[in-house]
């Protein structure tokens, strides 16, 4: 499933509750990295749609250094292209933002109708469509409710989570139509559907109804802003194609025509990239946007970097992704050249987990890094009942490759918040943290938008893993991921984690303890590096 946290989603469910030269790294001691001030002035615009690519150090914003890594180390050096993989739910590779980023199958004659390369994907110009003209699925959950009840420990675990799940969804949608019931009541009184906080303060009415419904949606544009109109329909969408898709029993969305419990038809869907419609492909878009969006050119914000190919491999749909289609999609961009895959995905049943943990290992064994995210639920991900999928962890102790890397977000700010309360966690099943909260980025039609999640988080570390790979292209794949590891910035400062805001040192949160970091990734390759 498609790991993106609306901004202001919890927000909402509350307020319906309540009823309203030579090159040194970064100095990452510990105890020099706690003595930052905290950032108390809030970011401005410009600096919050690019906040990733500043420093913790000179801007007090726990970025990634990005714009410190080409200011100093990269400016006049020439980097060689590297193709990354984005299986992902599809990706405008007509963006505005994105041309001359998008990978091109120079083997394939376009639209011809033939497999010139014989790789079994007709006309894959600019990838592949594993989901034909899919878009929204089940959750793997519900597939399972669907099979019958075997007596599995399984199916009583998918059929517990399933009634959690499903009485959550109906108290959202509750939720959810009391506060749009709200919104559409100032807008007939202001006889507008775009309002501001300040029209709204200024009704004054003896209507009970219309003064309750002032009151939500002071709250709502309080913690929202000026865009509140689309925060809110996202999370209507959300609440919505859960009942309607993601834990309708009565719901089947496959269309390929093949059967998603065998390999025995590995060739299947199309080669339109965004899918069946370009405004499904938004956070394959957003995530693409985040490793290769044009820097420096005044348009949204700037990629990590402009030597990534973008590879689009539409495997996830608005539900579960299927574990044949993302066995497949690894393999296609591993075949296909990609150095880096990212995986902005996740789910708590797998079924066939071993055809994925198959094409991480062949992964693994063409030198191809693969960058996922840890989850969106707030979530120990070392405790065995909250274990999540893919992973590279058969029995939660031992690796099944050292290809792998699962990226939790982090905050804008620096401090006891710099995890975002969404983010999942573990010590031993995420390996470091990188920016996740309120990214801006590319999104379907010449459009921008902030999104967050650990879906965010992933593409920076593997935007930052391709500008090492550009560079240093001599570097393993395991090399790459034990510098972007080793090379974070570590804080000893005590966090709130999840739901249950635990509270444990950073360090602990992760298995590296560390923040991802360009200018210091890029300061440790050089010194492993044989190509000075």
């Amino acid at each position: 499933m498609k790991l993106l946290k609306p901004i202001g989603l919890t927000a909402f469910a509350m307020l319906a509750l309540a009823g309203c030269g030579t090159s040194k790294m970064v100095a990452t001691n510990p105890a020099n990295i706690d003595k930052i001030p905290l950032k108390i002035s809030p970011i401005n615009e410009n600096d919050l749609k690019r906040w990733s690519n500043l420093d913790l150090v000179k801007d007090t914003v726990p970025g990634m250094s990005v714009d410190k890594a080409y200011a100093e180390l990269i400016k006049n050096k020439k980097g060689v292209k590297v193709i990354v993989g984005i299986v992902d739910s599809g990706v405008d590779i007509e963006h505005e933002d994105l041309k001359g980023m998008i990978w091109t199958n120079t083997k394939e004659i376009p639209g011809n109708g033939i497999d010139d390369d014989k790789n079994g994907y007709i006309d894959d110009v600019h990838g592949w469509n594993f989901l034909g003209d899919a878009d929204n699925e089940n959750l793997e959950l519900v597939r399972i409710l669907k099979k019958g009840d075997d007596g599995s420990i399984t199916y009583k675990k998918a059929k517990a989570d399933y009634d959690k799940k499903n009485e959550e969804a109906l108290g959202s949608k509750q939720q959810v139509d009391f506060i749009f019931k709200a919104k559409d009541k100032v807008a007939a009184y202001l006889k507008k559907d775009n309002y501001t906080l300040d029209e709204v303060k200024a009704i004054t009415t003896t209507d009970g109804a219309l003064m309750q419904s002032k009151q939500v949606m002071m709250s709502v544009i309080g913690q929202t802003g000026p865009d509140f109109n689309s925060d809110l329909n996202d999370y209507k969408n959300q609440v919505y194609d859960q009942l309607n898709y993601n834990l309708n029993l009565e719901f089947s969305g496959r269309k390929t025509g093949d059967n998603p419990d065998t390999m025995d038809n590995k060739f299947y869907g199309n080669n339109t990239v965004w899918g069946p419609a370009k405004d499904g492909a938004l956070h394959g878009t957003h995530v693409s946007g985040i490793i290769a969006q044009i820097r420096g050119n005044k348009l949204g914000s700037d990629g990590v970097t402009n030597n990534a190919q973008i590879m689009a491999v539409r495997a996830v749909p608005n539900g579960d992704e299927y574990d044949k289609d993302i066995a497949l999609a690894i393999r296609y961009a591993v075949d296909n050249g990609a150095k880096v895959v990212n995986g902005s995905f996740g789910k708590y049943f797998s079924p066939h987990k071993e055809w994925v943990y198959d094409a991480i290992k062949y992964a693994a064994s063409k030198d191809v890094l693969i960058v996922t995210a840890a989850g969106n639920d707030g979530l120990d991900i070392d405790l065995i009942e909250n274990k999540s999928y893919p992973n590279d962890s058969q029995d939660n102790t031992t690796e099944v490759a050292n290809n792998y890397i699962t990226v939790g977000a982090l905050n804008t700010t620096y401090g006891s918040g710099l995890v975002a309360n969404f983010s999942n966690y573990g010590s031993k099943n995420v390996d470091l943290f990188a920016p996740g909260t309120k990214i801006y980025a590319t999104v379907p039609n010449n459009l921008y938008k902030f999104e967050q999640g650990t879906s965010m988080a992933s593409p920076e570390v593997a935007g930052v893993a391709a500008l090492v790979r550009s560079y240093y292209p001599d570097l393993t794949a395991a090399q790459v991921k034990q510098i972007l590891m080793d090379s974070g910035t570590p804080t000893t400062t005590v966090v709130t984690l999840g739901e249950k805001e635990e509270k444990r040192p950073f360090t602990n949160a992760s298995k590296s303890g560390k923040m991802v970091n360009a200018y210091n990734a890029l300061v440790m390759a050089s010194k492993i590096s044989k190509k000075k």
